[in-house]
């Protein structure tokens, strides 16, 4: 019995340990999402992030006394987001930068609500999700025919590759004949199919009439087959779309976000090669017709 109390009271205590390590780890995180808390100390962060500045420098741009942007300089530089240099500038440290780069995140998250109260990330993993602050310069795209006519002009102005990640594919004469003229110039084309891509009836006979077959004989076309994919992708070398799916899991290429910005082009091109990597080879009897 005294034993049984010994070992009760050692468990209790560690259980009393953890719950208080876990309210100094949500007590810390706190306090740093605290230094956030106001505009200005973003907008200190945000021109740091760029660059080196003094406070002299950001206070004229914020159009702000210099008392009151520096009071934000020295409150940011005692959390250890930001430090002082020699030449009296300063600089954003690793840990302001790191946090900072959440602020794109919760951005995003913000300005783009309506959107996620029908959409959800059901086939994004998290090394993903956690980066989707990256999407913040993304357009939103409403309406299937914008969202196609964006997709077009993504293939019209590939000049190096074309790269898709594709659930139900728009086989018309708008969407091949600009492939076909990109790819005859020297444009890589590779595609990842769900593998319950729906497609049209047709397709067949418009690939064999736009010399298809050939293209991917000689390795100008790459297709590959994932199963799974619910999130679609368009991109070339310079600009990309991406499609989420619905809160129920089905894809919704009607809506979307468009970006010609690095870091969105980045994310894209890593979630394509992520699906390119773990996608099998490609199978023409998986395909279902419309």
């Amino acid at each position: 019995m005294q034993i049984h109390l010994i070992r009760h009271g050692i468990i209790f205590r560690l259980m009393a340990c953890v719950r208080e390590a876990v309210r100094e780890g949500l007590g810390s995180a706190a306090a740093e999402f605290l230094e956030l808390a106001s505009e200005q100390r973003l907008e200190i962060l945000s021109r740091l992030y760029g660059q080196n500045q003094k406070v002299s420098v950001v206070a004229k741009e914020l159009d702000a006394t210099v008392p009151e942007v520096f009071r934000n300089f020295e409150r940011l530089a005692r959390a250890g987001l930001i430090s002082k240099d020699s030449d009296g500038s300063y600089s954003i440290s690793t840990a302001g930068r790191l946090l900072y780069g959440q602020v794109t995140l919760v951005r995003f998250l913000s300005e783009n609500k309506a959107y996620l109260k029908g959409h959800g990330f059901a086939d994004i993993s998290d090394k993903f999700l956690q980066r989707a602050g990256a999407l913040e310069s993304g357009r939103h795209v409403k309406g299937f025919v914008k969202v196609l006519e964006k997709w077009r002009e993504i293939y019209d102005s590939a000049d190096k590759y074309i790269c898709n990640v594709l659930f139900e594919v728009p086989y018309t004469t708008d969407f091949i004949e600009p492939i076909v003229r990109k790819v005859k110039g020297g444009v890589k084309l590779r595609s990842v199919f769900s593998s319950s891509a729906i497609i049209p009836n047709d397709r067949r006979e418009i690939l064999e009439k736009h010399g298809f077959k050939k293209m991917i004989e000689e390795g100008k076309v790459e297709r590959r087959m994932k199963d799974g994919i619910r999130t679609v992708a368009v991109l070339n070398e310079n600009e990309a779309c991406i499609m989420f799916p619905k809160l129920d899991g089905s894809p919704d290429i009607s809506e979307g976000f468009y970006s010609d910005d690095p870091r969105f082009h980045e994310w894209c091109l890593d979630y394509f090669t992520h699906c390119w990597d773990g996608a099998g080879p490609f199978l023409e009897t998986k395909l279902k017709n419309t």
